[in-house]
Order: C-alpha cells, then structure tokens, then sequence
C-alpha cells in the first residue's frame, strides 16, 4: 500500500482531530448536563429534605385548635406550624425549622400559669447548645418536647428538650387531675409513659400501683382473748401477710367491728367491742386502708364510731366510711395518691343491724340506699381523681353466690363509672369477674373477700382470700391491667388463731 501524500496526510490528521473534538464537546455537554441534573437533584432533595419530607412516615400531623384555661389565648396547629394569638392578634409563629406534630396547653409546671407544648421535630439532636463532648450535631431529623411561656406581649422558651430518645405516637396532659400536671408520652406500641416537672425539666413516674384487699377482720373473743393474754400483742394475725403487704403499693383490710380501750366494752357477737390493740396491730402491719362501714358499726354506739376513726386517723390509717362526732359535714369518700395517681375511696354498708344513726350526726356510717345520693357521690369522686375505689358492704351470710341485692348495686356502680368494686360481710369467698357497659367501660368487682380472720365454725368461713390488682397507665387513661384472687385459710393450734395462704392454689 503506498503511503498518503503529505496533503492527504495533513487531511486525515485535520479530519481526526474534528472528530476528536467533537467527541470532547459531547463528553463535556454530557458532564455539564450530569453535574447540572444532579445540582438540581441535590437542590430538590436539600430542599425536601428541610421541608420534612424525608420524615418518618408513622407521624400522625395534627391540625388543632384549642384555647388555654383562661380563655384568652388561641393555638392553631395546621400544616406543621403553630400560631398563638391573644384577642385578635398573632403574638407567635413556630419556627420554620421546626415541624410540630402536636400541640397543647397545660400548666406543665404546677405554677398556676399555663405553657404551651409542642411535640415536635428538627434537624439535630441538640439546640444551640449542646454537651461539650460532641463536636458536630448531626443533620437528622429528630423528635423534640418544647416548652415555652406566654404573656400578651411575647411567648419565650422555657424549657427545649434533646432528643427524646423514643418514638412518640402521641402526648396529653391530664390537666383536669389533682394533685398536679404531667404528660403523658404514647408510644408506637401504645404504651404510654408518665412524666412529671421535676425542677427543670421532666422526670418519668412508675405509673404501676399495686393493691392488696383483704376480707372481715372479724375478732371474736377466742381471737382477742388469745392476744391479750400474750401481753395484747395482735402481730400474730398478719405475720403469714405482712411481707405482701409491704410488698404492695396500697394495702386494705375490712374492719368489722368497732375499736374500743376500754376493757368493760369488750365484747363478742352480736354487739362487737374489739381491744384498740387490734386496731394497733392493723397499723403495724402496714395497711393503708381500712374500711368501716359495716352493719356492725354502731355496736359500740357513737362513742365506738367516734373513738374507731380518731384512732385509725392518728395513726395515719385512711378510714373510709364513717365518721366522728366531731365531723358534721358529709365526707362522701376519701383520696389517697400514689406514683401521681389520685385514687377516690367510697365505702357504703347495706345496714347496722337495726341500729338508728344518730339524729344529731346523720353521716356517722355511710349507708347504700340513696342511690340517686350514692350516684352524685360517684361523680363527685371521678371529677376529683383519676381512678375510683367503691367498697360495699353487702349480701347475704353464708351464701357463695350474689345475690339480687348485690346484683342490683353493682349495676349502678358499673353505670356510674366506678373502675373497681370490692365487697365484703356475707363471710364466704363469692366470684370476681369484669363487668362491662354499654360504652365499653370495665369494672372489676370482687362480690366477696369472705373472711379474713374468725372464730366461725363453719368450714366456709374458714375460707377467705385476698385481691391483687395492678393499675397501670393506658392510652385510656388509669386502668386496672392485672388481677388475681389469692385464697386464704384460717387455722387454729393451741388457742392461736393465724391465717396464711392456701399454697398451691390460686
């Protein structure tokens, strides 16, 4: 092949070249193209990326509207941002930076003065501040509670959490309950976790009370006797019980009879007079409750009342359903708080054997047979705490099953909305089950704890139990989410009468 001439040469090598460059200009177009594609595709992602886009799909974005307790100032949530305005003017815009999945007003610190409350969400873990051991907060989106403080003039943070460290579905206040304010933080499983203010900033309750009940403290003579001879020490009839009750978090016992220190009112059935001993040995053991309202209650007369609930409540034992001499005003039920949970506290017996009330002090045993009153005792307790106790006295001796009195009340308890019903007298285990309304809310009602101790015969009175449950806090509020009824046997040896549980058994 001959080789070209120097003009085809310098042809060729033109023609290459072209080729050469055009190919560069494409590649470059492209890589312009590209770089621009991707410039715009980072623009696009930077800019979805602070509007949220990228955040966790599980959020549930409120739009509110709510006023705070004075009534004079208005958040709108909508669309991720929140607005507060007093009369009719904006005093504050949430920040764009922040994404608000919920907000609410409530009185977080106990002051008397209202704050709002932002669940929220930001980039970062930390405000402007952060711990001197990180070096760089991160870019992330993270879930945030804030705080802040409101005058007509300004609203100004008060408290601005770091992350939260869980996933929270949802957050309220229970605003309306006693003694004092705390959110409450719902997770993505339900669960919901109680906090309190604790000085500067929030600290998590253990919102689990555990109960023990017990049934008739029943001491006839054989019983006191027993004790008073052994130098009127009456430990022995809780020393088989007193590690589960102090192992619970609210103890109670029934106090059949009534109280009394002085010897020549000692006395067996029918009209019961048990040493203050007894009522010393109720103390010691640790319960917390005892209830009073039994047909047995003015065996004593008012002198027996009076001297039974002085006692009980000089020795910091919350007596429940009757009251002294001295106390004129009706006391329809008692309070007692545990882990921030305010618990209300009725107790009513059916009768007091025939024996008349007093003219003179018409509340000294609380009676079940006002329904349309017991009713508006039951309002006025829910209206006061987060969970209510009624203890009935009530049921026919000896029998082992309910009967239609007892059915009866339990209806109007249930309608009423009592959360938990526990009864006593008819001396003998009865059922326990969970009873339903027509809108869906649970009463757990023990029919009959029987005895707890006695010197009955029968062998059906030798038989009693106690009462476990727990109460939780739910995404429904207060609730009871375990129960159990442990039975109980009364034994006799040598004169001592002791109880202790039924192993085995439960």
């Amino acid at each position: 092949m001959n080789s070209p001439t120097g003009r085809e040469a310098t042809d060729t090598n033109m023609y290459g070249n072209k080729t050469l460059n055009l190919c560069m200009k494409r590649f470059f177009r492209k890589i312009v193209i590209l770089m621009m594609a991707l410039t715009s595709a980072a623009a696009i992602l930077f800019l979805l990326w602070n509007s949220g886009a990228f955040l966790p799909q599980w959020i549930r974005w409120e739009n509110s509207e709510e006023y705070d307790a004075s009534g004079e100032y208005r958040l709108l949530l909508s669309h991720r941002t929140v607005h507060v305005t007093h009369g009719d003017s904006v005093i504050w815009t949430s920040q764009d930076g922040v994404k608000v999945q919920k907000a609410l007003f409530c009185d977080v610190d106990n002051d008397n003065q209202g704050e709002l409350v932002l669940l929220c969400w930001k980039k970062g873990r930390y405000g402007k501040v952060k711990p001197i051991w990180v070096e760089q907060d991160e870019r992330n989106w993270s879930q945030h509670i804030f705080v802040y403080e409101y005058t007509p003039d300004e609203v100004k943070p008060k408290w601005m959490s770091s992350f939260i460290g869980q996933d929270v579905a949802d957050i309220a206040s229970n605003q309306k309950s006693a003694p004092y304010s705390r959110l409450w933080l719902t997770d993505l499983e339900g669960a919901v976790s109680s906090w309190v203010w604790d000085s500067w900033g929030f600290a998590k309750e253990d919102t689990d009370i555990s109960f023990v009940a017990f049934g008739d403290l029943l001491a006839h003579e054989p019983i006191y006797r027993y004790g008073l001879n052994n130098g009127g020490d009456f430990g022995f009839l809780f020393e088989n019980v007193k590690d589960v009750i102090a192992e619970s978090d609210i103890a109670i016992i029934n106090q059949e009879t009534p109280l009394t220190d002085n010897p020549s009112m000692y006395h067996d059935y029918p009209r019961f007079g048990t040493p203050v001993q007894v009522g010393e040995a109720v103390a010691d053991a640790g319960f917390d409750i005892v209830t009073c309202a039994t047909n047995h209650a003015l065996d004593r007369g008012a002198e027996g009342v009076s001297f039974t609930k002085t006692f009980f409540d000089d020795s910091h034992v919350t007596c429940l359903g009757i009251q002294s001499e001295e106390e004129k005003e009706y006391w329809a039920y008692q309070t007692i708080t545990r882990n921030g949970v305010r618990f209300a506290l009725l107790n009513y017996t059916y009768g007091t054997n025939g024996l008349a009330i007093p003219d003179q002090t018409p509340y000294m045993v609380h009676l079940l047979e006002d329904e349309a009153k017991i009713r508006g005792d039951i309002a006025e307790a829910k209206n006061d705490a987060d969970f209510v106790i009624v203890f009935a006295h009530w049921g026919t001796e000896y029998a082992e099953e309910p009967d239609d009195f007892q059915k009866q009340w339990a209806q109007v308890f249930l309608d009423s909305g009592v959360d938990i019903l526990i009864g006593t007298h008819p001396h003998v285990i009865q059922p326990y089950e969970i009873l339903t309304d027509d809108n869906g809310h649970k009463m757990l009602v023990y029919y009959s704890l029987g005895n707890f101790i006695s010197a009955q015969p029968e062998k059906s009175c030798v038989k009693g139990g106690m009462a476990a449950f727990t109460v939780s806090l739910t995404a429904e509020g207060y609730r009871v989410t375990t129960y159990d009824f442990k039975p109980l046997s009364i034994t006799w040896q040598e004169g001592k009468y002791t109880v202790d549980f039924v192993s085995g058994v439960s």
